[in-house]
Formats: structure tokens, sequence, C-alpha cells
């Protein structure tokens, strides 16, 4: 993706790939049975080898007999998203619907995700985007001429070491409040491995968190233990600057963050003083 489209995430890089679906010949008995046990789940889209048929909602199950099969019931006039698609378009289509999950399909037909009104709100509030990760890989291979590879997984907190002293009480309520509600952004993270770095000369591997330092505290608070990530993989023996950063203000644990009490974030005192 260019720099120009920067700003014009796609509906691939939010949607849910993993989609519980429910087949033409299911019953509205087993599928209402199925939402009904769900504590996500209000509808299904409906497939046939992985084609898109139709969507069946809670609603539509509503006066039909049990044994009545889904294709007899489901919305056959289905509005699909595209992976390509921009989120903010798949956000107008999502508004003015008024549905809350739009099914994406590949240029077959085939569904390969879903995105609902949730990860379209989560879009506006990232600020770890592919594209600015990848601007920093790209950095940090200039800088240090090595060559670095991403990865999307999740992560151990507890296996990652701070690269930043301290975080705001108030943002960090912030933080808290997304991730109750499924909002919160993936973490950027450096997976640096330093082989001298222990006595016996032994590789010592680290997980330098470079971004989320509010978002990984308010997720202890909530005893969450692990958290998506975009990862930086570092294969080569380099230092990086913010490992040292880290080694200087003594930063090992999540418990080494300092949490700020009765201050406000820099940039909101700043507004205050500017009023």
């Amino acid at each position: 993706m260019s720099d120009a489209d920067e700003g014009n995430p796609r509906v691939r890089e939010y949607m849910t790939h993993n989609v519980a679906t429910v087949s033409p010949d299911d019953t509205v008995g087993s599928v209402a049975e199925r939402i009904d046990e769900s504590e996500e789940h209000n509808g299904f889209p409906v497939t046939d080898r992985r084609r898109v048929e139709g969507f069946i909602s809670a609603r539509d199950l509503l006066l039909a007999d049990d044994d009545e099969p889904i294709f007899k019931v489901m919305t056959n006039d289905l509005i699909v998203a595209h992976p390509e698609m921009k989120v903010t378009d798949a956000a107008r289509v999502i508004l003015r619907s008024g549905i809350q999950k739009l099914p994406v399909v590949d240029d077959a037909g085939n569904l390969v995700g879903i995105i609902s009104n949730a990860d379209v709100i989560r879009s506006q509030i990232e600020r770890a985007t592919p594209e600015k990760v990848g601007k920093l890989r790209r950095t940090l291979e200039s800088i240090h001429d090595i060559d670095l590879r991403e990865e999307r997984r999740e992560v151990e907190l507890d296996d990652l070491t701070p690269t930043q002293g301290r975080v705001y009480a108030d943002e960090l309520e912030g933080r808290r409040y997304e991730l109750e509600r499924g909002l919160a952004e993936p973490l950027v993270v450096i997976d640096s491995e330093r082989s001298a770095s222990n006595d016996d000369g032994s590789a010592e591997k680290k997980l330098l968190l470079a971004d989320g330092h509010h978002r990984v505290l308010a997720a202890d608070s909530l005893e969450i233990d692990e958290m998506d990530a975009y990862v930086i993989v570092v294969d080569e023996d380099v230092e990086l600057g913010m490992e040292r950063t880290a080694d200087e203000e003594g930063l090992e644990h999540l418990e080494d963050v300092e949490v700020v009490d009765y201050a406000r974030h820099p940039l909101v005192e700043t507004t205050e003083r500017l009023q």
C-alpha cells in the first residue's frame, strides 16, 4: 500500500478471519439454539462450500417453525464487503443499512471474513497500523543495516520488556474502557535476540514493547494475559536504541513502569494552558 493510502485502512486489516457460519440445510431450531448459547452472535452468514448464500439473524427466526430449513427463511438480498474496500466505505454501508456486520467475500464470492461496527470503530482509534509498523521496520533496517521481518501474533504480557518508564492514570483509564469493549488496538513489539547478552554467552530473547504501554498496563489490571501485536523480528545480534533506554532506566518488567497519579497527559496540560 502506498503512502497515499496510509490514511485509508482496508477491510482486510480489521475484519475477523475465522467466521462462524451455518449451512442452508441447518434447521431453524438448531440455529436458534446456537444464537441462544452464544454471547457474541445474533446471526450467521449462510454458506455452501464457502460461498455465501445469505444471512440469518435472530429476527428471521422469530416466526419460523423449528424444523424449517434455513435457506427458506434466510435473507437472500445480502450486502457484502470486499477485502480491499476502504473501512470508511464499509462504515457508510453499515450506517445506512442499519446492520451490524458485513460478510466479506473475495472476487469468487467466497467468504473470507466479517467486519462489524465495532471493527469500524476500532479502525478509527488505532494508531498502530501495518503501514506505520512497516515504516518502523524500514527505519530500524536503515539505522542498523540489517534485514528484519514482521509477524502478527499474540504475545504474553509477562514476557514484555517495557521501554517507557511512565504512563498517565487518566489515559490508562481510557485504555481500560476500550479493552472492556473489545476496541483496543494491537501492540507494537520488537522480538530481539542478543547472542552475547547472558553471562555464559548464550542468546537472550527480549520482547521489547515499542508501542502500547498504556494498553498493556490496562490489560494487566484487567488480568488479561495475552494481547494481539505487530511483531518486528530481529534475527541478528544488534543492540537497539530502545533496548539501551530500557537498561538505563532499569526497566525489566511491567511493574517497573510508574503510573503517574493526579497528573494529566502533557498534551492535555499544554492545551489547558493555551486556553
